[in-house]
């Protein structure tokens, strides 16, 4: 479909989320009327969701603000399996335990991006634990079992990766695909919710859900995909050298998170904040077509929008004045990522390499002695040359240590 009628699939389409979906002109009536409900999954594999997760979250947030009810479903049950889609190998199994603590984590990340209340339009969290502990194995077989063929499972790209590749795919995990159809069918009951949301690596999936919901309980269900995210040069979004940008304040900072978006690729920028932030289209157009330094500009806007729709617009301010300080004027900023250590380390000399593992800068202090050793290392602005200098009390101003890697990552020993 070119034009929609809907609000919610007008947005998604102007701003390029959509990769596929099922009944179009079904999906854009029912989008189009009343209060829609529609939910997105999330498995509780870690304590923080990361930038992976953001283009869903931001369909979520779309669709509540053109009039529909969110359903965040926690995967408190089906992280127990492990979703294999688009995996090499199984996913390690967690503990009740460890899956709890994922859980309260993740939730940090929706409350910035979604209303939650009683309202009708107002967010609701459920944990799909609540049904799919309550199954009766046999019973399941009967009744939904009979919905699924082996012949078109093991089509499935990962499935058939995995057997081509002669690689294990276990019963365990062949299982997945049909809890995750049956969470559609109990929230379509429970909660009335017709609509699934996701990206097109769980159009599989999401197919399933569709079809069994229609089958079994005679109800209108659809689904709508997103793209999957890459950037210009062929790197997963969301990616660094340092690892996964979490969504999460205390594992990726304010200061880091804006820094993230400020080193977006060039060709990434106009993309990037049509999907992750809410700034008018007319705005983005302007600023993507900004060329050679200029682009900064562009660049900047995506970062002060994207950390003030996570952290809100005073630490992106923060942020943003953090790294003028830092990369404008060579000054200290409070937004820095700070780590504490005690002055009488200092004291008895702390080893260089070892202050920028502990600060983040270098995965190991091998990884340290080669960023020094390459002259990518400095101290308080100061270039190291020696792999194995220490810090020592000397080296302290206004009660903190500026370590730097490379031009663009920086942090602070914070002196007790």
């Amino acid at each position: 479909m070119s034009e929609y009628k809907s609000e919610f699939l007008k947005t998604l389409d102007t701003r390029g989320f959509i990769k596929q979906m099922t009944h179009p002109a079904e999906l854009d009536a029912y989008c189009a009327s009343g209060v829609p409900v529609a939910y997105i999954g999330f498995d509780a594999t870690a304590d923080s969701l990361h930038v992976g997760s953001l283009l869903q979250i931001m369909m979520l947030r779309h669709f509540q603000q053109a009039g529909g009810k969110p359903v965040v479903l926690m995967g408190g049950g089906t992280t127990k399996v492990g979703d294999p889609t688009d995996k090499e190998k199984s996913r390690p199994l967690l503990t009740d335990d460890q899956i709890a603590a994922n859980m309260a984590g993740i939730k940090k990340a929706f409350d910035p991006f979604l209303t939650f209340g009683d309202g009708p339009t107002d967010a609701i969290m459920v944990n799909n634990d609540d049904w799919l502990s309550k199954i009766g194995y046999v019973e399941f077989l009967r009744d939904y079992g009979v919905h699924f063929t082996i012949n078109t499972m093991i089509k499935q790209e990962t499935v058939d990766r995995r057997l081509r590749n002669e690689q294990p795919y276990t019963f365990l995990e062949f299982n997945y695909m049909l809890l995750q159809a049956y969470d559609f069918l109990e929230l379509y009951r429970r909660y009335g919710v017709r609509l699934q949301l996701g990206g097109s690596d769980q159009w599989g999936n999401i197919v399933n859900g569709v079809d069994l919901t229609r089958r079994v309980a005679g109800g209108e269900a659809y689904g709508l995909t997103s793209h999957l995210i890459t950037t210009s040069s062929g790197g997963k979004m969301g990616k660094t050298a340092d690892g996964a940008v979490w969504l999460n304040a205390e594992k990726k900072s304010p200061y880091e998170y804006w820094q993230f978006w400020r080193n977006t690729e060039d060709g990434d920028v106009g993309r990037f904040l049509r999907l992750f932030t809410e700034l008018h289209l007319d705005e983005i157009q302007a600023l993507e077509a900004l060329e050679g330094a200029e682009i900064n500009e562009a660049k900047i806007a995506l970062a002060n929008a994207a950390t003030s729709l996570l952290h809100g617009e005073e630490e992106a301010a923060r942020s943003a004045a953090a790294a003028a300080a830092v990369f404008e004027q060579g000054a200290t900023a409070d937004a820095l990522p700070t780590v504490d250590i005690a002055r009488t380390d200092l004291e008895s000399g702390m080893l260089a390499a070892a202050a920028f593992a502990a600060a983040g800068l270098a995965a190991s202090n091998g990884e340290a002695r080669r960023l020094i050793k390459q002259g990518a290392a400095r101290v308080n602005d100061s270039a190291l040359s020696d792999p194995n200098a220490t810090l020592g009390v000397t080296d302290i101003i206004d009660g903190s240590i500026k370590l730097s890697a490379g031009k663009k990552r920086h942090a602070l020993l914070k002196v007790l």
